[in-house]
């Protein structure tokens, strides 16, 4: 099981009993703005599922973390890595706080640890997020984190009937390890 601390969170591997916190953040409509339209239970459930049965961090599967307040066990979001690509050491990275948790320093607190974890742990050269334009905070999140804003995809990502760029954001392992 996997488990980071910083001063003020603890990341650790989802278990069964994350299922509440698991369905809430993938069928908010608030924290699904940017990301997609909230799905129904029945999907929502098979994607825990597959996090269940996922704890290897193989190509193209994402290793999903809960992310706790370390003081209290108060759930505060997941925070994620997807291995895109072994050969060329590719790892992107994301996250979804609860809204209760916005503006606390909590997502680069995790973002922070998490690049760090997996520097040590796979000899990455390459981190890499996606970030729809209007996401205004997940920038800055990622900025604050050292990633830099490489492109921009037009039109790459559909939430709902509505189609948005994408930024993407890079960090080179060597300049954060």
């Amino acid at each position: 099981m996997l488990e980071l601390y910083t001063d003020r969170l603890r990341l650790r591997t989802v278990v069964a009993s994350d299922w509440n916190n698991f369905l809430y953040t993938h069928s908010n409509e608030q924290l699904n703005e940017f990301v997609r339209k909230p799905q129904t239970e029945s999907v929502i459930r098979q994607k825990f599922e597959r996090v269940l049965k996922s704890q290897e961090f193989d190509e193209g599967e994402w290793l999903l973390t809960i992310i706790e307040d370390v003081h209290t066990q108060a759930f505060v979001g997941f925070i994620g890595l997807q291995h895109t690509d072994v050969e060329m050491g590719q790892i992107q990275v994301g996250y979804m706080l609860h809204p209760d948790t916005h503006g606390q320093g909590f997502a680069s607190e995790a973002l922070q640890a998490i690049v760090d974890w997996a520097c040590l742990a796979y000899k990455p050269h390459k981190f890499i997020a996606y970030c729809v334009e209007p996401n205004i905070a997940s920038a800055k999140v990622l900025e604050k984190c050292g990633f830099v804003r490489e492109g921009l995809l037009h039109e790459n990502c559909k939430i709902g009937d509505q189609w948005f760029d994408d930024c993407i954001y890079g960090l080179l392992a060597a300049q954060r390890c």
